[in-house]
C-alpha cells in the first residue's frame, strides 16, 4: 500500500540507529530479530522477580493472611541459590553434550525448574494460608520448595542466557547488546507488574492459581522461543577425551587474574548501595513526605525511566571506546548525589527533590550495572565466559538480597530508637531510620568508588584483552584516550 503509511514507515527507517534506542545493537552476526528473540529470557526473569517480590509478597500477607516472618523466609529462599551462579557458569563453559551444545541444556533445565516451581506454588500458598484440613507443615514445605525451584531456575536462566549472548555477539557490539538485555529486563518487570495488578484486582484463590500457572506457561513458551536456533552445534563439544577441569582450579585462575577480586568487591558494594532502598522509597514518600498513593506508585516508573536513560548513555559511551570501569564509577557518583537529594527532601519538605533523587537512583544504577557487566564480558576469556558472568551475577544477586534484608532491620531498629529518644529530641522522628539507611547507601557507594578507582587508572587490566583480540572496543578506547595512563 502506497501513500501516507509508506511515507511514515520510510521516515522511521530513515531515523537510523542514532535516534532509535538499541537499533545499533544488531550486527550481521546477530540480527535484530534474533537478538530480540534471545532477549526474551530477560523478560521471563523480570516477570518472575515481580511475581515473587511484588505481587505474591502482598498477596500472601494481605489476602492470604500468612505471617510476615514466613513470607520473609520464603522470599529469602531464592537467595540461597545466588552464590552458585559462578559454578553454573563454569559448568556450562565445560559442558560436554551429545548434541554439541554448552548453554542450551542449562537454560532448558533452568526453565523447567521455573515452570515446576510456578506450577505447584499457588496450591502450596493456599495450603500455607491455613485454608485446609491438613497439617500446616505441608503447606510450608511445599511453598518453600516452590520458591526454591523458581529461584534456582531464575538464576540459572539469567546467568547462562548472558553467557550465550556474549558468545553470539561480536566484541564491538557487546556494550549495546548489554544495554538491550538490561532494558528488556526492565520492560519485563514493568509490563508484568501492570498485568498482574489488573488480573488480581478482584482477588480469589482460583484467580491466583490461574495467574501463577499462566506465568509458568508464559515462561516456558518465551524461553523456548528465545532458545530456538540460537546456539550453533559444535561437534568438538561431544568429545569425552579432554581433561576434566575442576571448579576450584578454574576459580583460582580466574580470581587471581586482572584484579578480578577487586572488580567483584566493587560490584557487590555498588549493588548493595543501590539496592537497600528497594523496599523503602514508597513508604518514605508516603509516611515522611505525605505523598498520595498515586504519586508513590509512580516511583517504579521513575526508577525505570532513569535506569533506561543510564543504560542508553552507558551503551553510547562504551560503544565509543569508554572504559567500562569509569562508566560504573560515574554511576556510583550519581547514586551519591541521588541519595543526598532523597535525604534532603524530608527537611525541605519538597516532593520534586525526592522525585529527582529517585530518577537519579535509577540513572546511576543503570550506568553502574552496565559498566560492571560490560567489564566482565570484555575481560573474560572465551573458555571462561560463563564463569565470569556467573561470578558477576552471584556477587550482584547476593549483595542485593542481603542489602534489602539489612535495610529493613536498620530502618526498624533506627526508627524505634529514635522515637524512644535514644538519639536526642532533635531526631526523635521515624525519618531517622530512613536517613540511616540512605546514609549507609552513600557510604557504600563511596566505598565502591574507592574499590573501583585502581581499576580505572592503569592500562595493565586491558593489555591482555588487546593482545588476545578479545576486546577491540576497549583497545580503541585506550588508543583514543578513553583511559589515562
Amino acid at each position: 500500500m502506497k501513500g501516507p503509511g509508506t511515507a511514515i514507515v520510510k521516515g522511521f527507517l530513515s531515523l537510523g540507529p542514532r535516534f532509535l534506542p538499541f537499533a545499533d545493537a544488531a550486527t550481521p552476526e546477530l540480527p535484530m530479530g534474533r537478538l530480540l528473540r534471545l532477549s526474551l529470557f530477560q523478560v521471563t526473569v523480570g516477570m518472575a522477580v515481580v511475581l515473587l517480590i511484588g505481587t505474591l509478597n502482598r498477596v500472601m500477607i494481605v489476602e492470604l493472611g500468612v505471617p510476615s516472618w514466613i513470607v520473609a523466609c520464603m522470599l529469602a529462599l531464592p537467595l540461597l541459590f545466588a552464590p552458585l551462579r559462578a559454578l553454573i557458569g563454569f559448568r556450562s563453559d565445560h559442558h560436554r553434550s551429545v548434541l554439541g551444545w554448552r548453554r542450551v541444556p542449562y537454560i532448558w533445565f533452568g526453565t523447567l525448574l521455573q515452570f515446576g516451581g510456578f506450577a505447584i506454588m499457588p496450591f502450596a500458598l493456599v495450603i500455607l494460608s491455613g485454608d485446609t484440613i491438613g497439617p500446616a507443615w505441608v503447606g510450608q514445605a511445599a511453598a518453600g520448595l516452590a520458591f526454591l525451584l523458581v529461584g534456582a531456575g531464575l538464576h540459572t536462566v539469567q546467568t547462562i542466557g548472558l553467557a550465550l549472548a556474549t558468545d553470539l555477539a561480536p566484541e564491538r557490539a557487546r556494550p549495546r547488546v548489554v544495554a538491550l538485555l538490561c532494558a528488556m529486563l526492565l520492560l519485563g518487570m514493568a509490563v508484568s507488574a501492570v498485568v498482574f495488578g489488573l488480573l488480581l484486582s478482584h482477588f480469589s484463590e482460583v484467580r491466583l492459581i490461574q495467574v501463577v500457572q499462566g506465568a509458568a506457561v508464559t515462561t516456558m513458551v518465551l524461553n523456548c522461543v528465545a532458545l530456538w536456533k540460537q546456539e550453533p552445534r559444535n561437534s568438538a563439544l561431544t568429545a569425552g577425551s579432554s581433561r576434566a577441569i575442576r571448579f576450584r582450579d578454574a576459580w583460582t585462575d580466574f580470581a587471581g587474574a586482572q584484579r578480578t577480586r577487586r572488580r567483584l568487591v566493587a560490584t557487590a558494594l555498588g549493588t548493595a548501595g543501590f539496592s537497600m532502598q528497594d523496599i523503602l522509597l514508597e513508604p518514605y514518600g508516603g509516611k515522611i513526605l505525605h505523598l498520595p498513593v498515586g504519586v508513590t506508585t509512580s516511583l517504579t516508573a521513575m526508577l525505570a525511566l532513569g535506569g533506561g536513560a543510564g543504560l542508553l548513555l552507558a551503551a553510547r559511551r562504551l560503544a565509543h571506546g569508554a572504559d567500562p570501569h569509569r562508566v560504573a564509577g560515574y554511576g556510583a557518583l550519581a547514586g551519591v548525589i541521588a541519595f543526598a537529594c532523597v535525604i534532603l527532601s524530608a527537611p525541605l519538605e519538597t516532593g520534586p527533590l525526592f522525585g529527582l533523587g529517585v530518577a537519579l537512583i535509577g540513572f546511576g544504577g543503570g550506568l553502574f550495572a552496565h559498566g560492571t557487566l560490560t567489564a566482565s564480558m570484555a575481560l573474560a576469556k572465551p573458555e571462561d565466559r560463563g564463569l565470569a558472568l556467573g561470578a558477576w551475577s552471584a556477587s550482584q544477586a547476593t549483595a542485593a538480597g542481603l542489602a534489602v534484608a539489612f535495610s529493613g532491620v536498620v530502618n526498624d531498629v533506627g526508627s524505634s530508637l529514635a522515637v524512644a529518644g535514644t538519639f536526642g529530641e532533635a531526631v526523635a522522628s521515624p525519618v531517622t531510620g530512613y536517613t540511616l539507611v540512605y546514609g549507609v547507601e552513600i557510604i557504600l557507594l563511596l566505598a565502591t568508588l574507592v574499590a573501583i578507582g585502581p581499576l580505572v587508572r592503569p592500562l595493565s587490566d586491558f593489555r591482555s584483552a588487546q593482545t588476545s583480540n578479545l576486546a577491540p572496543v576497549v583497545a580503541r578506547g585506550l588508543q583514543s584516550g578513553g583511559v589515562r595512563s
